[in-house]
């Protein structure tokens, strides 16, 4: 009878598993995966890197960008490789590994809210986006025609995710992952490509527009939290990789690996040109947004504008999964509600509008600037070392060999970035306090 029972909840156990969004079903193609890394990892902020550019001056900002690019690439490879560490065992969520580190509680209590701050942020963070890039597109194409509120745009382009948070998982929204993709490579090459095709200005400066030292500091401060800002798909790795088949002979790393190196290629095409070509071109006068720099020709930037938007929406959708997992893990297995599409449904469309991400969206316009604040305490840890901690509380590298400094090396720079773009991010809250109207 034990044994029966034993077998019964086992049974439940399977089938709850499926219903949940994260690792159901395993079916998944590698190149799946390069779309939903590239959604995950290129956000709208890829075109506010020459203005961070401009904060952190030539060599300090290829450093830093490259840097960047080396250290989220081997956190991300160690991410992969930690998936099926033990054998027969998939770690299908952050937080898993984290507690595998750490034990049940800590490791969840140190995993869990750090990723919520990145995937929740940037939810709100993309919801904002893409109603301003909506906002913007109108702006360019009807130039004569009534002002709207962004606030009417943020909630035309919450609309979209009414239908598109209704998909069951990962793989579903293959398609819409594709498009964002595309898109992000499209916006991307016209930034870089238009700001070149402009030519370099006759009066361009590179030097800090900072009138005192203190101003020049927290500024660069400010762009190492844009940079890390620009690295944040680390939350969604593991989620990704549990929607590949794995086998004994074929696990899953392979395939995950190829997507992975693929999408970091894409990335790197993307933020490398614009980053450089856009400093370039107009040094320390550049906007904070290239896009608004650029404005001619009309046609090309409002097109740019709606590739924005197309993008955003895959990358809410993207970052938005993992949340439903968690959300309908609590109230299946915790609370012991019933696997359903009405649990679904109310879930889901409580998150998009009524508790979290359209509302907070439209009441909150310096939201931008709060996570910025926030960049160095959820996402430079989650993508700079957490993983490393991980990796060497589980791996326990002998001291001083090659793997032990070089993740001791990524700790100590993800710290400083942890504690250093913060300091940034408040500044520029407090002085731009005064101008902030809830619901503006």
């Amino acid at each position: 009878m034990a044994q029966n029972g034993s077998q019964n909840d086992a049974a439940k156990q399977k089938e709850i598993d499926d219903w949940l969004p994260i690792a159901s079903p395993r079916n998944a193609k590698w190149w799946y995966l390069t779309f939903h890394n590239v959604t995950a990892m290129i956000g709208a902020s890829v075109l506010s890197l020459p203005y961070a550019m401009s904060h952190l001056g030539w060599g300090p900002g290829v450093t830093i960008l490259l840097l960047s690019w080396v250290i989220t690439l081997y956190t991300l490879w160690q991410m992969v490789e930690m998936h099926e560490m033990l054998p027969g065992k998939r770690f299908d969520r952050y937080h898993e590994v984290g507690q595998y580190a750490f034990g049940d509680k800590l490791g969840l209590w140190i995993v869990l809210p750090q990723q919520l701050i990145v995937e929740v942020g940037g939810d709100i963070v993309y919801m904002v986006t893409g109603g301003r890039s909506l906002k913007k597109f109108h702006d360019s194409v009807c130039p004569d025609c009534k002002e709207i509120k962004t606030s009417y745009f943020i909630m035309i382009f919450a609309s979209v995710h009414f239908v598109l948070s209704h998909l069951p998982n990962f793989n579903s929204i293959s398609i819409v992952s594709l498009a964002a993709a595309v898109m992000s490579l499209s916006y991307s090459t016209i930034a870089w490509a238009a700001s070149a095709g402009k030519g370099v200005k006759p009066d361009v400066d590179y030097s800090y527009t900072a009138k005192t030292t203190s101003e020049a500091t927290f500024n660069f401060f400010n762009a190492l939290g844009d940079v890390a800002f620009a690295y944040a798909g680390h939350t969604v790795v593991l989620e990704i990789q549990a929607t590949i088949p794995s086998t004994p002979e074929k696990p899953s790393k392979g395939p995950m690996w190829k997507g992975v190196f693929v999408a970091y290629i894409v990335v790197a095409i993307c933020y490398f040109p614009v980053a450089l070509i856009g400093y370039w071109i107009f040094g320390n006068s550049i906007d904070d947004h290239i896009l608004i720099t650029l404005e001619k020709p009309a046609w090309l930037i409002a097109m740019a504008k709606m590739f924005v938007v197309v993008h955003v929406i895959g990358s809410y959708q993207i970052f938005a999964m993992p949340v439903f997992d968690m959300l309908e893990t609590l109230l299946v297995k915790k609370q012991n509600f019933k696997p359903s599409f009405i649990l679904c449904f109310v879930t889901r469309t409580s998150y998009v509008a009524f508790t979290i991400t359209m509302i907070v969206a439209i009441a909150v316009p310096f939201f931008g600037g709060l996570l910025g604040f926030f960049v160095g305490f959820a996402f430079a840890p989650t993508t700079y070392f957490l993983p490393c901690i991980i990796w060497l509380a589980i791996y326990k590298p002998k001291k001083f060999s090659l793997s032990w400094i070089t993740n001791w090396i990524c700790i100590v720079l993800g710290v400083m970035l942890m504690v250093l773009s913060p300091i940034g991010g408040l500044r520029s809250i407090i002085l731009s306090a005064k101008n902030y109207k809830f619901f503006s």
